[in-house]
């Protein structure tokens, strides 16, 4: 029966390979949970989703093998005479049980007055000893005391006589379209990888040192070598000021996972849209500036190029002369950043507001524009596809 949640997994596009099924049904053998669904959901997640961006996905997989299940369960009632199951279940009661049952009428009128009452009942109801609800003394319900009932929800204090648990079992789904934290981005710039080994010989090579030693004749002949390190190189630009400020901790987060990921790492912070001029301080803009046509001499093609920000501005910043809110730029903004497309084939735009947004401002569709439509969300999704496109 696990097989078919293992295709329904595959049907919903969870990557999963048949190694986690034969370790989900190794760890079944060993007893790691039983007869509880609740536990077999959590043991088979953790199993089975190697990333938390799938969980979504593995919750509705789940949820079609867990009806599968049901309806399984109704064929093989149907199966079954409905007398050898009475007589099975009346087997299995205690005769305290059996009386407590018959004080209502019988186990069929139970049930029958709990679905009569459930279809009479139009509110939320506290208390008291007729309606579903909580507390109270009625006999369906949660939280309340009867000696015999049917529990309904999972609020209050249980008291363990219900003859039937009618629970719902809620999953948060997760989202992949959230803004992202410092964990979640680190986890998403990996997609930017490239390792070469770089540096003095200070990481212990174990391969090389068993070769090495069995070389001499058995005489322990150590091996150094250096460390991998991600040899990619990245130019960041970020928007900073004005409309940007609403965005301060996304991108102070960003530019911490980036510090973090990349050890060739080069940062400069611009105004609204790129122009003559850089900074690398905020302290000291107006005083310490950086030529823009430097940088794109210093820094070599083989960069990835990423720009960061909300791309909102007055249309004239981008396509005039003198467009710039804080100075007089003798070029336009489109300009430089037609420059910055020549020198750099891979280079993308990464946008903190979310993409149906976009359509809003005139300024950003120029901005998509001009960097052939490479522009990102910042979300999960989003700065995984950008990744996707600087790797290529």
């Amino acid at each position: 029966m696990l097989l078919n949640l293992f295709n329904e997994m595959r049907a919903a596009k969870v990557p999963v390979s048949l190694r986690e099924l034969l370790d989900l049904i190794d760890a079944l053998k060993h007893n790691v949970v039983f007869a509880d669904m609740d536990a077999f959901y959590f043991l088979a997640r953790t199993v089975m989703v190697k990333d938390e961006r799938h969980f979504d996905k593995f919750d509705r997989a789940f949820g079609a093998y867990f009806n599968g299940l049901q309806n399984l369960d109704q064929h093989i009632e149907a199966l079954i005479p409905e007398d050898w199951l009475r007589k099975e279940f009346e087997r299995l009661l205690t005769d305290e049980e059996r009386a407590q049952i018959q004080s209502l009428g019988g186990l069929d009128k139970l049930i029958e007055e709990f679905k009569k009452r459930l279809e009479e009942q139009k509110e939320r109801h506290a208390g008291g000893n007729k309606w579903i609800g909580t507390g109270g003394t009625s006999p369906f319900g949660s939280g309340g005391f009867n000696p015999e009932g049917i529990r309904v929800g999972d609020a209050g204090k249980r008291q363990n006589k219900a003859v039937k648990v009618w629970d719902q079992r809620e999953y948060k789904n997760l989202d992949d379209q959230v803004e992202l934290g410092t964990r979640n981005i680190k986890i998403a710039l990996r997609r930017l990888r490239k390792f070469a080994r770089e540096g003095a010989a200070e990481e212990l090579d174990i391969d090389g040192t068993i070769d090495h030693t069995a070389r001499d004749a058995g005489l322990l002949n150590i091996q150094m070598r250096p460390e991998r390190r991600n040899s990619v190189k990245l130019l960041l630009l970020l928007d900073i000021g004005g409309s940007m400020d609403a965005h301060v901790k996304v991108c102070e987060e960003l530019f911490s996972a980036c510090k973090t990921e990349f050890k060739h790492l080069e940062y400069f912070y611009f105004h609204n849209f790129i122009y003559e001029s850089v900074w690398k301080n905020n302290l000291r803009r107006t005083s310490e500036r950086f030529s823009t046509h430097d940088l794109l001499h210093k820094y070599g093609a083989d960069y990835k190029v990423v720009f960061v920000g909300d791309a909102a501005m007055a249309p004239y910043e981008i396509t005039q002369p003198g467009g710039s809110v804080e100075h007089w730029n003798e070029e336009a903004g489109y300009v430089w950043m037609k420059r910055f497309m020549e020198t750099y084939r891979k280079l993308i735009w990464i946008n903190p507001y979310p993409k149906p947004a976009w359509d809003y401002t005139a300024s950003t569709g120029l901005v998509r524009d001009l960097v052939e439509d490479r522009m990102f969300p910042l979300t999960l999704r989003g700065l995984e596809e950008g990744m996707r496109f600087l790797a290529k």
